[in-house]
């Protein structure tokens, strides 16, 4: 059994979601595992990280709306404001997606589905630099 670690960091435009599959899918297979666990680990509490349809950007746009609804902006809405106004409901936001996925690795590459992608979902209005550690293990 082997295993390898490596973060990956990625900035963001502010609020939505950035597609990171793709430099993913590069370490992975460069790590010549053919079959195990890839772990993907967002260190933020503003940010979180999910798998989602790639195919149509109306997916994206959609889950950005629906969040908004779930957890609105506004001075004086929260207790915790020391951020600025978009910061606590960026911490509600993640708190209601993942911070953490696991995806089975065989033949040397993630079985994502076929319209499946990685995505990093930023909830503060302002760009941020992120930080994804990738943990592989199998053989």
């Amino acid at each position: 059994m082997r295993q390898a670690l490596h973060a990956i960091r990625m900035p963001t435009s502010g609020k939505g979601l950035t597609e990171i599959t793709g430099p993913v899918r590069r370490w992975l297979a460069e790590q010549n595992i053919a079959t195990g666990l890839l772990t993907l680990f967002c260190r933020h509490t503003s940010a979180s990280l999910l798998i989602q349809e790639n195919a149509d950007p109306a997916v994206q746009r959609d889950l950005e709306d629906y969040f908004a609804v779930l957890a609105p902006e506004g001075k004086g809405r929260y207790r915790h404001e020391t951020e600025g106004p978009d910061d606590m409901p960026a911490h509600i936001r993640a708190a209601l997606g993942q911070t953490q996925l696991a995806i089975p690795i065989a033949g040397g590459q993630a079985l994502l589905g076929t319209w499946q992608g990685i995505y990093l979902f930023e909830h503060r209005r302002s760009p941020q630099q992120r930080e994804i550690v990738l943990h592989v293990i199998g053989e």
